[in-house]
């Protein structure tokens, strides 16, 4: 599986108003989106109120699907200003390594590694073994996703949470486990970041929802 993850910023999100206009704009148009993009098996989208950005992710099962779907986020874009889902800043394409869970998830965490590409599947094997299983206990947590970029050795690295208060409590053990997967080899910490979970469609929705 593959996931494209798009970035905004846009310094409004802290007006209660905009967020309410685009969470109805997600959920309004998730069967238009659903139907124009038949391959997608799944959508996230993060917002960041306090520092004005936001994350769109959408899973496809190849990388072919996320070129083919391209017109289709184009036309998307269009039809919502610029000013409701802020500038597009960045797009990028990234190999799924884990994808659990992610139903009903109200807050979510990302850290990003920078290490060596050469190592990312023997540090998915050891984290999967090792780190995985503990993260799996941490209370209220909801989902999981690893997207790697193999040609830079990027790994971002998503975790889910039923609500804010419960990503709040798990940071302590959330830093743990962070450097358990440097000392696995996961390379350096590049960043940190927390969001609300405005819109989620895991893809273990989209698979029983299509059956």
């Amino acid at each position: 599986m593959y996931a494209r993850v798009a970035e905004f910023d846009n310094p409004r999100l802290s007006e209660p108003s905009l967020v309410d206009e685009l969470m109805k704009s997600a959920r309004d148009s998730s069967p238009k989106w659903q139907e124009a993009l038949p391959n997608a098996q799944g959508h996230l989208m993060l917002i960041d109120r306090e520092n004005g950005r936001s994350l769109g992710i959408t899973f496809f099962e190849t990388e072919e699907q996320i070129e083919e779907a391209q017109p289709v986020f184009e036309r998307m874009g269009d039809e919502i200003p610029e000013e409701t889902r802020g500038r597009r800043v960045g797009v990028s394409s990234y190999e799924v390594l884990t994808a659990e869970g992610g139903e009903n998830a109200k807050a979510a965490r990302l850290t990003i590694f920078e290490g060596d590409a050469s190592r990312i599947d023997e540090v998915t094997k050891t984290s999967m073994e090792e780190i995985l299983p503990k993260a799996r206990e941490m209370a209220g947590l909801k989902g999981i996703f690893s997207l790697a970029d193999r040609a830079s050795g990027k790994v971002k690295v998503i975790t889910l949470w039923d609500s804010a208060d419960s990503m709040q409590a798990s940071e302590s053990q959330g830093e743990k486990l962070r450097q358990a997967n440097i000392e696995a080899g996961a390379g350096k910490i590049a960043g940190v970041r927390r969001y609300e979970v405005l819109f989620a469609m895991a893809p273990s929705e989209v698979e029983a929802a299509r059956r």
